[in-house]
């Protein structure tokens, strides 16, 4: 086996590797970042030399094991610390074939498909798959760097499509709501079972490592319809923020109990498929760490446009996205009541915009199209063949390509900024992700608005990604700090990082006074959200030496877990606007329960010295040194942007599907055996086929992701029951069959163990 993983990966790097790109950047630039050989659905940082990414079932030209590829590592060529956290992905859809159709082995009932023997795609609607990030040498040879997934170990309660995922404060993880199928939206029409929609809806929650059986939640029967992809926010409290529909509440979840807050204004829907940019904004000593969540874009299509779960009762793509803003904070320190507040618009409107957190304490919006929603679909109420859709599939017109920043500290009236900001050439639509990778730089790819592989529709299947330069990189110096832990606490000791005087120019006292400290958690990128993403600021004095280096005195995180849950995490030190290159840290203990906290520590008074400078040539604006964080000498810098599919599990494991030909909102999912017939680089659209086809309800499935703050030694697993066992943390493979699919090799069906 491995000698064939090596060889798929030299494949894929021959295919894939660009030309190298330059050291120096154009500052508002997009640069061709490569192949990513799948089409990027889902992304995530897995550590310093790697970005995982992920699509949906589909024919693929990239291949692995005989069949078309589905996932795909990305090296990102940098030279820092690893962090010691997993990933988790939750659900997912039934088998999907060719089209996106239905796989051909039906689950009883006929609603979905337990296999399909085209792509060897098996349903995975209530899998947990787990990820131990490697470095890039690494992915095909260790058999620990593949997906764990074995559901006769370890799987949900219940099916989910589409779920939110939110950490807790224990490093456990809460699981909210979803499709039980899929569909555009969630909801039958007329809408007479809000709870269930006779089985296609899923209004319950449950817990990763389980804190006891599914529950209903009310607010999801309360938002029926449109509350897929809730967005979920932790609070200081311990409660949790949830948006879906037009309602808004805090839920206290140890006790099930739901506290009505303001409805979202104007009528705006910021939930999948309106897809509003949404995003906590910066945590900082200045806001004294009070969350205040942004809402930007969306729809304000009325209650009936939106439809079914088959298709919107609308052509879409005539409608306008909104470009209003709103944020509240749900917890005030003042004793006041939350409020929605309208802040400043964007320059322009969008669905499926989505904001990516910069260590400067501002806000990239990147991606959408000003006109219509998320998803795509054969048809509207209105124009019933594929032939007459303008958009082919897609649901969403007019690209916006032109990048955004949101300045939280600005005055009114100057929150958005665009200068100096170029535009993507490349569509960037529905199953568009984004990511803020090491060297502060933003990794842009994905777009796939089609059934299956489509490259002459008018919006294509993609594979090109863009690496996005923000402004700071007109900087030809960059801080490079020393010293920086790799793990860090909820209050304590504070610690000392040195500043080197070849990090900046001019005076030592002004450089200082303009330096902060950051940490930011990028997430889990998918359909215009980032799962977890969270960006603090840590306090911080500092001491000028004569030497005109600077010793920062920083704190650890506030003794909360709430405000920044356990897990991996990147730290820059940002001077004058500036940022290092990251260093990654752990967040915590690196498992899960009651995280240790202590008093925050005093610290020590800042110190200045005049006529004390650096020696960076003057108005770099940073640190000369290319070297990271860990003191590392090899260049940080994006020296070049490789892909290659991922070996084993992971090339076959983690994937996105769609069930029913009719409707189209594609979904995160699993596909577990070797296919047994290999797929056409890409499959033509059947214009039939499907649940639509066959009469029965259109529905489908769901995922749904976040970190897991397990560390790289710890190999336990907990069951659904949330008790420990002694299965190790090795990828799960399919016993060779004989004969053909049958459910009894699935653990997904319907006579495997379930709780």
């Amino acid at each position: 086996m491995l000698p064939r993983q090596l060889s798929l990966l030299a494949l894929a790097l021959a295919a894939a590797a660009p030309a190298a790109l330059a050291q120096t950047h154009t500052p508002g630039s997009f640069e061709d970042g490569g192949s990513t050989l799948v089409s990027a659905m889902m992304m995530f940082i897995g550590n310093d030399e790697v970005v995982y990414i992920l699509d949906k079932a589909e024919g693929n030209a990239a291949q692995i094991d005989g069949h078309a590829a589905w996932g795909a590592a990305y090296n990102i060529a940098g030279r820092m610390h690893l962090p010691n956290g997993s990933y988790v992905t939750f659900g997912g859809n039934g088998a999907a074939g060719p089209g996106g159709n239905m796989g051909d082995v039906l689950a009883p009932g006929g609603y979905s498909a337990t296999y399909d023997t085209t792509y060897g795609d098996y349903s995975g609607s209530t899998s947990i798959r787990i990820l131990n990030p490697c470095k890039w040498d690494d992915i095909s040879s260790n058999a620990d760097c593949q997906w764990f997934d074995n559901a006769t170990l370890l799987h949900m309660q219940k099916q989910r499509w589409y779920s939110a995922a939110e950490p807790l404060g224990d490093g456990s993880i809460a699981i909210i709501g979803g499709f039980v199928e899929g569909g555009y939206i969630n909801r039958n029409w007329p809408n007479k079972d809000p709870a269930t929609e006779g089985g296609a809806a899923e209004p319950t929650y449950e817990f990763y490592p389980s804190k006891g059986d599914a529950t209903v939640m009310n607010f999801m029967i309360k938002t029926s319809g449109l509350n897929s992809y809730a967005h979920t926010y932790l609070m200081p409290s311990g409660k949790m923020f949830v948006q879906a529909n037009l309602s808004t509440m805090l839920w206290d979840w140890q006790n099930n109990q739901e506290t009505e807050l303001p409805a979202m204004p104007d009528g705006i829907i910021r939930v999948y498929p309106a897809s509003g940019a949404t995003a906590m904004m910066p945590l900082t000593p200045a806001n004294d760490y009070s969350p205040s969540v942004l809402f930007c874009g969306g729809s304000d299509m009325p209650d009936y446009y939106w439809g079914n779960y088959s298709w919107p009762f609308y052509n879409t793509w005539t409608y306008a996205a909104s470009a209003k803003c709103h944020y509240i904070t749900p917890e005030p320190t003042d004793g006041s009541d939350p409020q929605y507040v309208e802040t400043d618009d964007m320059p322009k409107g969008r669905t499926m915009g989505q904001f990516v957190h910069l260590p400067n304490g501002k806000m990239l919006v990147v991606n959408g199209g000003s006109m219509g929603t998320a998803g795509f679909s054969k048809q509207t109420l209105y124009v019933t063949s594929l032939a007459d859709m303008p958009y082919d599939q897609s649901l969403a017109a007019d690209p916006v390509g032109q990048p955004a920043i949101y300045d939280p500290n600005a005055s009114s009236g100057s929150h958005w900024s665009t200068e100096g900001l170029n535009t993507s050439s490349i569509a960037r639509l529905y199953h568009s992700s984004a990511i803020l990778l090491p060297d502060a730089s933003v990794l842009i790819a994905g777009s796939n608005p089609n059934l299956d592989v489509n490259m002459t529709a008018i919006y294509p299947t993609t594979y090109d990604a863009e690496v996005f330069y923000p402004p700071y990189f007109s900087a030809t110096t960059r801080p490079s700090p020393q010293n920086v832990p790799s793990t860090l606490g909820y209050g304590g000791d504070y610690f000392n990082v040195l500043l080197p005087a070849s990090s900046y120019s001019g005076s030592a006292n002004d450089a200082a006074d303009n330096t902060t400290v950051w940490i930011i958690r990028t997430g889990w990128t998918t359909h215009a959200m980032n799962m977890g993403q969270r960006s603090m600021q840590l306090n911080n004095t500092y001491t000028v030496n004569s030497n005109g280096s600077i010793t920062l005195h920083v704190s650890q995180l506030p003794p909360n877990p709430n405000l920044f849950q356990p897990g991996p995490a990147m730290l820059f030190v940002t001077m004058s606007g500036v940022p290092s290159n990251a260093t990654f840290v752990l967040i915590g203990s690196g498992d899960f329960g009651d995280q240790p906290t202590s008093a925050a520590s005093a610290l020590p008074a800042k110190v200045q010295l005049d006529n004390v400078s650096g020696s960076a040539p003057s108005g770099s604006g940073g640190s000369s040194s290319s070297t990271s964080s860990s003191g590392d000498s090899s260049s940080s810098g994006s020296t070049s942007h490789t892909g290659a599919i991922i070996g084993g599990i992971v090339g076959a494991v983690a994937l996105v599907g769609i069930l029913g030909a009719a409707f189209g909102v594609y979904i995160a999912r699993q596909r577990r055996a070797a296919s047994q017939a290999k797929p056409a680089s890409m499959y033509a659209m059947s214009s039939v086929g499907g649940a639509g086809a066959l009469g029965r309800r259109d529905v489908r499935n769901s995922d749904s992701s976040a970190f897991v703050p397990l560390q790289h030694e710890n190999k336990s697993m907990w069951d659904a029951s949330g008790n420990a066992s002694n299965f190790s943390l090795s990828p799960y493979h399919d016993e060779p069959r004989m004969g053909g699919p049958s459910g009894e090799f699935d653990p997904y069906y319907q006579n495997a163990p379930r709780r």
